[in-house]
């Protein structure tokens, strides 16, 4: 296909004196983890040994960027300035790149992005509808920056926002621009950014501690830990403007030890910015003194509370304290203190530089500025989003998302995390902000969005989740350590095909019990799941404490799977993946299923073409 753009042509080799040279050309390899795990520090040496053999060490430069944020399709070389996105690359690729497209300016198109729906092919960065209907201001450098060069930062505008305040505000002239800007906080509640800043600000004493929360532990979230390796500097110029505007001298950041590499390029921009005094004694010679330093959890979900994080870098178990009173006024070591999730922190830079009224210009009366999300699940394209306040779920899903793949039905999204809530497709058009989503009973939370299709069990999904949170109990509070194990059991006996309907009722009120009594956020929000699975899809658990089925076909005690003969191709995908072997038969022809050894994992399920596997519901006599 055409490109309507111009070629890259190697200038021949004898050009006049005098002749413009052409722009250098950047081939940027993403080595977020997604893309590391998948070799892309292969990739990046691979293209930088092709540049050599073909001489275009002068016009070429092969470089690393942190995540782009379409993680599923990594992983991602983009070539600049003209935008070129190549995706699930292999190092064998780079020298088919350097020759074709470097030397040849004939872009490879088999690495060019697909649209999963239409097939459209999308060469250019800009036209994909993933990253076209996103609004990028906390995610604005990823993708785009080495994170590992302050100087590619700096050249994003980084450190000025700092800068300014520095020397041309006070402190309470920071905290009043953030409070017009309307920032929540990005953590999980959505508590006025500002209000916490300013109670802490006016505690006497002078010694106060900010603290940044990279402790993120909900399934299927990465949002933190890709800003952590694609910007870095952003946590830090925003952790510098918050520990500037309460008379704060020391930051922490609290990142869990499972993300070795956002540590290490936290650490490395650390050394950078004290070694452009950006960080230290006298900051960009003003008297503003402040030293950050990294803290490493052990993954305790609970430690993302903030008075249980506190307890952690004090040396103590990561359990809740009581409030009030609150950390702006008692906090680290007594002294007060605000603690920040990463993409608030990522949010106060933009708004320094850009003013408050352009921040809350986004987004919607309520809740301004932009939600960054991890989309996945049942999605054709998954990876991380972000998008102005108020924008609808459906477009979420289906535009940036790309739809339901395999031609499935969208059945429900789970938002928040494992603390959320599980919304039905008749709140497709919800907008996703945070009243929003309080009022349907759900929560922004840190930014989880779990998209499920028909083949998903709503009382399977509310038993998976409230198993984390229950697993992750601190246990300090009864409602918590004993409601919740007393709800997951309900659920098990449910999805076993062993409930009542009155099993049904004590569930709820236990939920209810829980919602109320527990002493933090993570008991008070674990019933969200349940809830909203009961209040929107009631029907399912009807079905199996009524009728003994699952409707879904999920839950292994309450199905039975065989193959239909006249729909079997012999095509041998179920072959290949049954654990049991229970499967056999010949190529091209209708297959076997031994019941005696199926283990009803699903596997045949869900990767049959042809609608050849049939999930039956077993009718339990009680």
């Amino acid at each position: 296909m055409s490109l309507n753009e111009p070629r890259i042509q190697t200038p021949p080799s004898g050009a006049a004196a005098g002749t413009v040279p052409p722009a250098k050309i950047r081939v940027l390899v993403c080595e977020g983890t997604g893309c590391v795990s998948s070799k892309s520090p292969e990739i990046r040496a691979a293209l930088e040994k092709a540049a050599q053999e073909f001489g275009l060490g002068d016009r070429v430069e092969v470089g690393f960027t942190g995540c782009h944020g379409f993680c599923q399709k990594g992983p991602i070389v983009v070539v600049e300035p003209e935008g070129i996105f190549y995706c699930r690359v292999s190092p064998k690729d780079a020298k088919d790149i350097a020759e074709s497209h470097l030397v040849g300016g004939e872009p490879v198109k088999r690495l060019f992005y697909r649209h999963p729906v239409t097939k459209e092919v999308v060469p250019y960065y800009r036209d994909i509808m993933f990253y076209k209907k996103q609004q990028r201001v906390i995610l604005r450098n990823c993708g785009k920056i080495n994170p590992e060069k302050i100087s590619d930062y700096e050249a994003h505008e980084g450190y000025q926002a700092l800068r300014k305040a520095v020397t041309t505000m006070t402190p309470a002239q920071v905290v009043e621009e953030v409070r017009r800007s309307g920032l929540r906080g990005r953590g999980g509640a959505g508590f006025a950014a500002a209000i916490k800043w300013d109670v802490c600000r006016k505690q006497p004493g002078k010694v106060k501690y900010v603290i940044c929360n990279a402790d993120e532990g909900d399934p299927g979230a990465f949002m933190d830990r890709s800003i952590l390796e694609a910007d870095p500097h952003i946590v830090l110029e925003g952790l510098s403007l918050l520990g500037f505007a309460i008379g704060a001298r020391k930051g922490f950041i609290y990142c869990r030890a499972e993300y070795p590499l956002a540590v290490k390029r936290v650490r490395i921009a650390l050394q950078q910015a004290c070694e452009k005094g950006y960080l230290g004694e006298r900051i960009l010679g003003s008297d503003f003194d402040f030293d950050i330093d990294i803290f490493e959890g052990a993954g305790a979900f609970v430690c993302g509370e903030e008075t249980a994080l506190i307890g952690s870098i004090e040396g103590s178990r990561g359990m809740p304290r009581s409030r009030p009173p609150f950390p702006a006024e008692k906090g680290l070591w007594g002294k007060p203190t605000v603690i920040n999730n990463v993409k608030t922190l990522a949010s106060v830079p933009v708004i320094i530089n850009q003013g408050a009224d352009w921040f809350a210009s986004i987004g919607t009366e309520n809740s301004k500025g932009t939600a960054v999300f991890a989309l996945t699940g049942k999605i054709a394209n998954s990876g991380l989003v972000e998008v102005p306040m108020g924008t609808p779920l459906s477009t979420i899903i289906y535009e940036i998302g790309g739809g339901i793949p395999n031609k499935k039905s969208f059945k429900a999204v789970q938002t928040g995390g494992p603390s959320g809530g599980c919304l039905p497709g008749s709140l497709l058009e919800l907008p996703i902000d945070f009243d929003s989503l309080k009022e349907a009973g759900s929560m922004m939370g840190s930014g989880g969005l779990v998209v499920m299709d028909d083949d998903t069990c709503i009382v399977d999904v509310a038993h998976f989740f409230l198993s984390f949170t229950q697993s992750e109990s601190c246990g300090k509070c009864v409602p918590c350590r004993v409601g919740t194990r007393h709800m997951v059991a309900l659920l098990d006996k449910i999805r076993t095909g062993k409930g009542t309907e009155a099993d049904l009722a004590k569930l709820e009120k236990l939920a209810h019990m829980v919602k109320q009594g527990s002493l933090c956020g993570l008991g008070q929000t674990a019933p969200n799941p349940v809830l909203t699975a009961l209040r929107y899809f009631r029907s399912e658990f009807i079905a199996h404490v009524v009728d003994r089925r699952c409707p879904a076909a999920a839950c292994r005690d309450l199905v039975t799977f065989r193959i239909i003969p006249e729909r079997c191709t012999g095509c041998q995908m179920c072959v290949k993946v049954c654990p049991t072997k229970a499967i056999t038969g010949p190529r091209a022809q209708a297959h076997n299923l031994d019941q005696a050894k199926c283990i009803k994992c699903r596997s045949c399920y869900e990767i049959c073409r042809f609608d050849a596997v049939a999930g039956d519901a077993i009718i339990m006599v009680s």
